[in-house]
């Protein structure tokens, strides 16, 4: 059989290679540009952005499907393997263009007037609220107080949690702004009353935890807490009652009631025996151990530890991926869940709040608390 020839231009050649070189430093500067972006392009926007990635780097997909449950990987999976045979060639220069769009809407966008914050909800001035993607996001906004929680701040989370649970979002978040999570109680919260005054503080302050720990009970969506940093006393109590905890390795979980004379709320005293048996349960409620995020995930308190390098990345990553699944399917299925133990919380919820209201009167608690605040004094 003779052998066709085939006649390639040299000219032909040279032109190849200088568009492949071309197309390789475009490459390289449409990853720079990629993280310079301000605006979350989106997760369809993403994932298309990793698919292109990887068939630019490594050619078709070559790893094995994850499973189902793995929503995020099978996720990135799934838009990979769809390119397909797509040469590298062709996915270094449809990732370029991607880029390079993504670049032009945002500067086109930043010339127009934007509001300072996507999604805010006006009228909070201890928290900030956002609602995006499907995710109402709660945050703890006293960094200056590493986020302790005053009165004002108590009934500004029980106000977003009530919207929270009657909007159009699919999941919410509470999270901390700054290094904490929250420091737990702002113990302002007693010093400021006068002596007269100490048992309406007392009553009042047994009225508005009830109503706090109530909303958590009775959240109707699934709740997820990003825990950034330490967190302690109510803020580590009320972790029982949210359906998922992630925490950065940076966190640390401190529920010192004992120390300042006072009793455990937040329906722990009843969840953290059963979530983490009863021994461990009381070095925590009762003897004032802080345990690590690593500490705190093996005993089941926390579901999973995320590097702090990496923890915000990784987490909303996930999150919006959970938010993008049936609304009503994931609110129903929590119901069924938590339905069973509801009316148990509020019963154990209104005998912590009592025996709270009557600690917060004993002049053991009034020491312990004025014994603390001369230790912070000397520091």
């Amino acid at each position: 059989r003779r052998a066709q020839a085939v006649c390639i231009p040299a000219v032909h050649l040279h032109m190849t290679a200088a568009t492949m070189q071309a197309s390789q430093k475009d490459f390289e500067k449409a990853q720079e540009q990629l993280k310079l972006l301000k605006k979350d392009p989106g997760n369809e926007t993403k994932l298309k952005l990793y698919a292109l990635f990887k068939q630019a780097t490594e050619g078709p997909c070559n790893s094995p499907k994850p499973g189902m449950l793995d929503f995020v990987k099978k996720a990135k999976w799934d838009a990979w393997n769809s390119l397909g045979n797509l040469s590298q060639d062709n996915a270094k220069q449809k990732y370029t263009e991607l880029v390079s769009s993504l670049v032009s809407a945002e500067s086109a966008g930043q010339k127009k007037d934007a509001p300072p914050e996507e999604g805010r909800h006006d009228g909070y001035e201890t928290i900030i609220v956002t609602t995006k993607n499907k995710i109402t996001k709660i945050m703890f906004n006293r960094p200056d107080k590493k986020n302790a929680i005053n009165r004002k701040m108590y009934r500004e989370i029980i106000q977003a949690l009530e919207e929270a649970g009657k909007d159009d979002s699919t999941i919410a978040v509470i999270t901390g702004n700054g290094d904490y999570y929250s420091s737990g109680n702002d113990l302002s919260n007693f010093t400021d009353v006068q002596p007269n005054e100490m048992e309406k503080m007392a009553k009042d302050g047994a009225v508005l935890l009830k109503e706090f720990v109530g909303q958590f009970i009775d959240f109707p969506k699934p709740l997820i807490a990003v825990v950034n940093g330490p967190a302690i006393g109510i803020c580590v109590t009320v972790l029982a009652l949210c359906d998922i905890v992630y925490a950065s390795d940076s966190a640390t979980f401190h529920s010192p009631f004992s120390q300042l004379g006072q009793s455990p709320e937040g329906c722990s005293s009843y969840l953290f025996p059963k979530i983490m048996g009863l021994a461990k349960a009381s070095e925590m409620l009762l003897f004032n151990k802080k345990l690590t995020a690593a500490e705190a995930c093996a005993q089941g308190l926390v579901t999973e530890v995320f590097p702090e390098r990496s923890f915000q990345t990784e987490v909303w990553a996930r999150l919006e991926a959970y938010a993008s699944l049936p609304k009503n399917s994931l609110a129903l299925s929590k119901q069924l869940l938590r339905s069973v133990e509801k009316e148990k919380l509020h019963a154990v919820n209104s005998k912590e709040c009592e025996v709270l209201q009557e600690r917060w009167l004993s002049d053991e608690c009034v020491n312990a608390i004025v014994s603390f605040f001369q230790k912070k004094s000397k520091l």
